[in-house]
């Protein structure tokens, strides 16, 4: 039997074996037995195998109104951290029956493209990372079972928040500093219009705060090698004594720092400790290796989904904030003596 240059279709099946389309949705759908004969089966299969043909399984499943199709939005791939939040999260979906469609918005932030004809159709519900967090306009996201990662709870687009500790992890990098007798700060802050970076600054304000005599400037760079290279060179540029303790939002800031502080002829952690904020690999590859704040990316992922699970199935999700570690490294010691 000649195939088709198209896809065939249960029609296709169905004038081909000489039955009804409704008992080929049978046969193929495994609902015959008791209703036709095992030769009509057989014969339906038979037609299906000859023409190539393949249940169209989005088609069904929208009819029945579920893909179990789950979109993560997640700023661009430019560190490892969201490819850890995917697997953890696409592990909890595909132990539940679920995709999990990876959409990394352009540019990190702002709006981005529709990546289906209609999201509200092709998909059950949507996690998205607050630092991406414009793009769920645009693919009317924000109209769909939503979970959303560091996100405010108290004025979250979505149905549920995960966030990590984040406020816990700042005051861990403090309460080390401030214990190592450090008292001049410079926060390099993420340059990114995000309530976990609104946090950060907080938590690092409030907790030197509670110090006397001790002093935070701050300075805002892209999250990229260079650009905080740049910002730390302007900030040491500046007049007045330099700080002892630089306090960097994310580990990739923390490395571009590090070039800025050498072009200037200081030594880490001798003339000026260094903190990070992820635990990346890069932590572990500049020299030396950075003290920062360990986050649990898969975890985060893996309760995303689970919250979102629970949203689907009128659950409430669990609200517990997950734990972060600071991990002490050699980029911190005792500030310089006058």
């Amino acid at each position: 039997m000649a195939r088709s240059s198209t896809r065939p279709t249960s029609r296709d099946v169905a004038q081909a074996a000489g039955v009804s389309q409704a008992a080929v949705s049978l046969v193929l759908g495994d609902k015959w037995r008791g209703r036709v004969s095992e030769a009509t089966a057989e014969r339906v299969r038979e037609a299906a195998r000859d023409l190539g043909y393949r249940p169209n399984l989005a088609a069904r499943n929208l009819r029945l109104g579920h893909t179990r199709t789950v979109l993560l939005v997640v700023p661009a791939l430019t560190t490892e951290f969201f490819a850890g939040v995917y697997t953890g999260a696409a592990r909890v979906a595909a132990d539940h029956g679920f995709g999990l469609v990876l959409y990394p918005s352009p540019e990190g932030i702002g709006p981005a493209r529709d990546p289906f004809a209609s999201a509200q159709a092709a998909l059950d519900g949507v996690i998205a990372s607050s630092m991406a967090a414009d793009a769920l306009t645009a693919i009317r996201g924000d109209q769909l079972p939503l979970v959303m990662l560091d996100s405010d709870p108290d004025g979250s687009l979505g149905a549920a928040t995960v966030n990590l500790d984040i406020a816990d992890g700042v005051r861990q990098v403090a309460q080390h500093l401030l214990g190592l007798g450090h008292r001049r700060f410079l926060h390099l802050a993420a340059d990114v219009p995000s309530w976990t970076f609104e946090v950060r600054a907080r938590e690092l304000a409030a907790r030197t705060a509670e110090v006397p005599g001790t002093s935070v400037r701050t300075v805002h760079a892209p999250i990229s090698i260079e650009g905080a290279r740049t910002a730390t060179e302007t900030a040491l540029a500046a007049p007045g004594p330099h700080p002892t303790a630089l306090v960097c939002d994310d580990d990739k800031l923390a490395a571009g720092a590090y070039k800025a502080l050498r072009r200037h002829g200081l030594r880490i952690p001798d003339d000026i400790s260094v903190t990070g904020l992820d635990d990346l690999a890069l932590a572990t590859a500049i020299d030396p290796e950075l003290t920062t704040v360990r986050l649990d990316a898969e975890l985060f992922g893996e309760r995303g989904m689970h919250a979102l699970l629970a949203v689907l199935e009128g659950r409430p999700p669990e609200g517990r904030d997950i734990p972060v570690e600071l991990v002490v490294r050699g980029s911190t010691a005792p500030p310089p003596r006058p």
